[in-house]
């Protein structure tokens, strides 16, 4: 019975937000869940850290990815993989509708009413903006590696943390 439980558990898709980490190969993804407090019985937020195997370096800082169990663990760490990228970081899509978001509106609905009322010259286009990652190694860091700086030295490195 517990190991026919444990199977189905490998085949769960799990929906997480990618972090950055120091690990080469591999994603750490960020998967909320709610927790039931048995004296209370009220649930609590928790996050849980996944190790995911993304030797092809799919997904990026801030993505939100699926990621499904290994049958067998690669490292004691990297226990999952990376099997699609749902939402790319900065493109917010509505799940329910499928529109694309920008902050609290869709996006139709800002150009129906700049259609309605003119558009300005500071209105901006999302249809003319180019895709994530065209400013990568200028502004756009997510691509390179980062670590946790322990200790100060002469240079500056610029992409620890």
């Amino acid at each position: 019975m517990a190991r026919n439980v444990a199977d189905a558990a490998r085949k769960f898709l799990l929906l997480g937000q990618c972090v950055p980490t120091v690990k080469q190969n591999a994603a750490k993804i960020r998967v909320k869940r709610l927790e039931l407090d048995e004296n209370l019985l009220m649930y609590f937020k928790k996050d849980e850290f996944f190790y995911c195997h993304d030797p092809s370096k799919i997904c990026k800082t801030g993505d939100i990815v699926l990621i499904q169990a290994l049958p067998h663990k690669l490292t004691k760490l990297i226990t999952h993989e990376v099997k699609e990228v749902v939402y790319p970081f900065g493109d917010v899509t509505d799940p329910v509708t499928g529109k694309k978001v920008a902050k609290e509106r869709y996006r139709e609905d800002i150009e129906a009413e700049t259609k309605l009322y003119g558009k300005l010259d500071s209105t901006f286009d999302y249809n003319k903006a180019p895709p994530r990652g065209w400013q990568e190694g200028k502004k756009d860091f997510t691509s390179k590696p980062t670590y946790t700086k322990f200790h100060v030295f002469d240079e500056n490195d610029p992409y620890a943390i």
